[in-house]
């Protein structure tokens, strides 16, 4: 078992992707002054001591050290002992509406952002339950199968976005029942938390709110958005809002929250229901419901002890530099005398 304690710090690592195309631009830029300056081939006569290779390999050495020594602060830790862990506990599904509807800004700064915010903290206030997610649009998947791996959670939430779910529609019914097929009946206090605008519903979601309620689920929801509606942005390749969905007549096409559906629902599945606004997303008071329900003994196999690993990685990005800062940008008398792409006038030498 492999985590990291500070797993934010690997945001860091994007920056490598943006430098070595701001490195290969210098170099593009650089050739393309000396080719202005003269003949390649005499200025490379001019100044025979400058090596484009020894400067490359510097930089890699530079990038690989920055690598490492970010994967080092941010501290990779392995599990070292493995024990058997009684909790008490309840089992919690929450189904994520992705849909391009939750793009609407009603809710700032969009009701999906919005919802991932709230899912954050409630996975903060989770202590011995299992939480699960499931992703819906026309089509609902399971994002992540029931666990108590509460970082695991925050990345899979972390990476949610409108594009993982290609059929666009509102499956709130196929989510609940997906939802259902995550918990093992035996077990005692579950819940599935329906977050979504109810716009486009399309099937038997109340038929299954009630066919979870049977089996012992409760089914909560909350409303994302606002009654009054709000148009829904589109955005380019590039992230940058380009204007807003429209119908075929031209029209631009505003997303309302179908509350009465969610009231339903909730309803049907003997749980409750918030509807979200620009102060408060409702998690909480839901969850306040959820942990009175009946807990159950969990027998889970989880690490208890975790040995850091930053040494190494840190201990290996310091060596990386200094091997950096001991190549010279200048050949070497031996480098010199190599000149592997170096064109030969064969006429001459005759």
């Amino acid at each position: 078992m492999i985590r990291f304690e500070h797993i934010e710090l690997l945001y860091l690592l994007a920056g490598v992707p943006v430098l070595t195309v701001i490195f290969v631009s210098a170099l593009y830029l650089r050739r393309l002054a000396l080719r202005k300056v003269g003949d390649p081939g005499i200025i490379r006569r001019l100044i025979p001591d400058v090596s484009k290779e020894k400067l490359i390999l510097k930089f890699i050495l530079l990038m690989a050290a920055f690598v490492f020594i970010v994967i080092g602060l941010a501290n990779p830790q392995t599990g070292s002992k493995l024990e058997k862990v009684q909790r008490k506990g309840i089992d919690l599904v929450v189904a994520l509406d992705v849909s391009n509807s939750m793009l609407a800004q009603d809710i700032k700064p969009d009701r999906l952002t919005r919802a991932k915010q709230a899912l954050f903290k409630l996975i903060d206030k989770l202590q011995g339950d299992r939480i699960g997610i499931v992703i819906f649009a026309g089509k609902a998947y399971t994002q992540l199968p029931i666990t108590t791996d509460y970082s695991a959670a925050k990345m899979f939430v972390s990476n949610i976005s409108t594009t993982d779910v290609p059929s666009q529609g509102t499956a709130i019914g196929e989510a609940i029942l997906l939802g259902m097929e995550s918990f093992d009946k035996k077990d005692q206090g579950k819940a599935i938390i329906i977050i979504t605008d109810g716009e486009n519903h399309e099937d038997g979601a109340l038929e299954a709110a009630s066919a979870a309620s049977e089996e012992g689920i409760r089914v909560f929801t909350i409303g994302m958005g606002l009654p009054d509606g709000s148009p829904i942005p589109l955005y380019n390749s590039y992230g940058q809002q380009s204007g807003y969905k429209k119908d075929n007549q031209g029209n631009t096409v505003v997303t309302r929250l179908n509350e009465q559906m969610l009231q339903q629902i909730a309803s049907a599945g003997q749980g409750d229901y918030v509807r979200a606004n620009n102060t408060q997303a409702g998690l909480s008071k839901i969850f306040e419901k959820i942990n009175a329900l009946e807990k159950q003994e969990i027998e889970t196999r989880m690490f208890t002890d975790y040995e850091d690993q930053f040494q190494y990685f840190l201990g290996l990005g310091l060596l990386l530099l200094f091997l950096e800062f001991l190549i010279f940008e200048r050949k070497t008398r031996w480098a010199s005398r190599i000149r592997l792409f170096e064109r030969t006038n064969l006429l001459n030498k005759e």
